[in-house]
């Protein structure tokens, strides 16, 4: 089955050109809450909480727990905003500080709590095979089989395809090397047409 991710034609360059606008609107935000702007931190806050909190949720799979993390990275923007160099988008350098703050709080959890969180999330496509027949709606076949990826692939396809990252800043917030990053992306596709071709 032919899995169709790529932006490309006619909307791909007004979209790149809203993305670099709404980046440099970022940086002048940053510029203002570094000198202690209350609203310019409450509209970051107001146009990046949703993204964050969907995608520290899909990392730490517990609504309070990313609420509090949603919380802590806006505190440390607050903290920080003055230290911003600019070298990455601002949408990255929230990315980034979110998924370090999600994988830290996954590292002080017990590994019994880890383990039972995990079993009781990851969804096993042999349990059921009717129900998966069943479902007619592409969309959430999509999403349930990108639930199942491992938590590498599925990190990258999530930043790229929601969170319209480019293979470069994926490797910044992710911590590897370009080149991993497109090989995870090239086996969590084909992991991906797999399962929707079996669903």
């Amino acid at each position: 089955m032919n899995m169709a991710f790529t932006r490309t034609g006619p909307a791909a360059a007004p979209a790149k050109a809203a993305a670099c606008e709404t980046s440099s609107d970022d940086e002048m935000l940053i510029g203002r809450i570094a000198n202690g702007d209350q609203l310019a931190m409450r509209t970051l806050f107001g146009r990046h909480r949703v993204a964050l909190y969907r995608w520290l949720l899909r990392l730490v799979r517990d609504e309070a727990l990313a609420e509090d993390l949603l919380s802590e990275v806006f505190l440390d923007v607050w903290r920080q905003a003055a230290a911003f160099e600019a070298r990455s988008s601002v949408s990255t350098w929230l990315l980034a500080i979110a998924r370090y703050k999600a994988l830290s709080a996954r590292r002080r959890r017990t590994d019994a709590e880890l383990d039972d969180q995990v079993a009781a999330t990851v969804a096993d496509p042999a349990d059921n095979p009717e129900v998966v027949l069943q479902k007619k709606d592409r969309a959430a076949q999509l999403r349930q089989s990108l639930a199942s990826l491992s938590p590498e692939h599925g990190e990258v396809i999530d930043l790229v395809y929601y969170h319209d990252k480019s293979v470069k800043e994926v490797a910044e917030i992710v911590g590897v090397a370009e080149a991993t990053v497109k090989t995870r992306m090239f086996y969590a596709r084909r992991k991906l047409a797999e399962m929707v071709a079996a669903a």
